[in-house]
């Protein structure tokens, strides 16, 4: 598994060779004649000087422009950032939209989408683990549109609408893993005493056993499997200890084990339904205008420390999502967990609504107008025209 990750790493590594220097940054270490070499080779002749005068231009605000919020440490940086009104505007919203895009439980699908496939009833591992490639790649055809349609539509309106239909499917997911749950097949009593010698302990010492059913099995302990029926997988079927040879003796009769999720029938196939058009509404909107919305939003002499703050942000967001949601999963279900997400989702929206401006077109000095005009529930434009 390790070896694979590392194919796409190394041809990564290779393109990366012929990769140019960026033009400004040579032009900020004095540089000039390497620069003016790599933009001649991306520019036609007749744009080049005007491109090289633009370069100039910008380099030389830029450094003004970062020079006006001192040479202290990155503490003191962060301080003045936050203390800015202007940059304080555009923090709340970049770093809001980092935090939202991790907290609609993105990573869960992408980091535990076998897991979550078994838990919508594909006992399965190889057709777990196909089905979650899948929407591994569904999440690359999303980013593909998000750049052929971001321009056109704006920042603003595709997380909206991505946002949408995030809470829509994660509501979807919910309901699916909800009403497979509860038309999970029961525990049968001779079915388990079929196979006396690996009954689940807790089941044989169950005051209610008899009300059992696959989900009850497998919440009540760890070391418990459902043991479907050979016939019809929505029969009773018998609750067995996974030690040590429950899963055995079960496979050896040629049933279907279960340790994760319980046979659902069709409503397996609508959930992950569900998770591919999550996937499909995901990529081109929260996926990918967060980070582009933080690369345009904040004044220029505050641009590095801003965006640095907000991938912090990000990632620490990462980390609390998908460290959590195995215990989530356990403590309160999958189908409150994805409701929990569908949550978050909604107060992320009325977020991006509020707090979020279309920068589409913006230079950054129109965008940092933009943010002094700021009203509670309209984003004021510039009165300057767009570029």
């Amino acid at each position: 598994m390790l070896g694979i990750a590392g194919i796409p790493a190394l041809v990564q590594f290779v393109l990366m060779l012929s990769l140019p220097e960026s033009p400004r940054w040579l032009y900020r270490k004095g540089r000039t004649e390497e620069a003016v070499a790599i933009l001649s080779k991306i520019y036609p002749a007749h744009e080049l000087d005007d491109e090289v005068n633009a370069l100039k231009m910008s380099v030389e605000a830029e450094i003004a422009e970062e020079g006006s919020i001192g040479e202290g440490s990155i503490f003191a940086k962060i301080k003045t950032a936050w203390t800015t009104p202007v940059v304080r505007k555009g923090l709340i919203a970049g770093i809001g939209c980092q935090v939202a895009q991790q907290f609609v439980g993105i990573n869960t699908v992408m980091y535990y989408s076998p897991t979550i496939i078994q838990l919508a009833g594909i006992a399965s591992n190889t057709a777990a683990l196909a089905l979650s490639l899948t929407t591994s790649g569904l999440n690359v055809v999303g980013t593909i549109i998000s750049i052929s349609v971001i321009d056109k539509f704006g920042r603003r309106k595709l997380m909206i609408v991505s946002m949408i239909g995030i809470i829509v499917f994660l509501f979807g997911l919910t309901a699916m893993f909800k009403v497979a749950s509860l038309n999970s097949p029961p525990v049968g009593q001779l079915e388990t005493t079929h196979f006396a010698n690996s009954t689940c302990p807790a089941y044989m010492t169950a005051p209610a056993a008899g009300s059992w059913d696959c989900v009850k099995c497998l919440d009540a302990s760890v070391g418990c499997g459902f043991c479907a029926d050979k016939e019809n997988r929505r029969n009773p079927g018998a609750c067995l200890t996974s030690n040590p040879i429950g899963g055995e003796v079960c496979k050896g009769e040629k049933r279907t084990w279960y340790t994760r999720g319980c046979p659902s029938g069709n409503y397996a196939y609508l959930a992950i339904a569900m998770l591919v058009a999550y996937i499909l509404v995901y990529a081109p909107g929260m996926g990918t205008v967060p980070w582009i919305v933080n690369s345009e939003i904040y004044p220029l002499r505050f641009r590095g420390v801003c965006g640095g703050m907000a991938a912090v942000s990000n990632w620490v967001s990462n980390f609390i999502v998908s460290m959590s949601f195995l215990s989530l999963t356990k403590a309160v279900g999958s189908a409150y967990t994805f409701m929990l997400f569908g949550i978050i989702s909604c107060v992320s929206l009325v977020f991006i609504i509020l707090f979020v401006p279309e920068t589409k077109g913006l230079q950054f000095e129109e965008v940092e107008k933009m943010l002094e005009k700021r009203s509670w529930k309209v984003w004021e434009k510039s009165d300057e025209p767009q570029k």
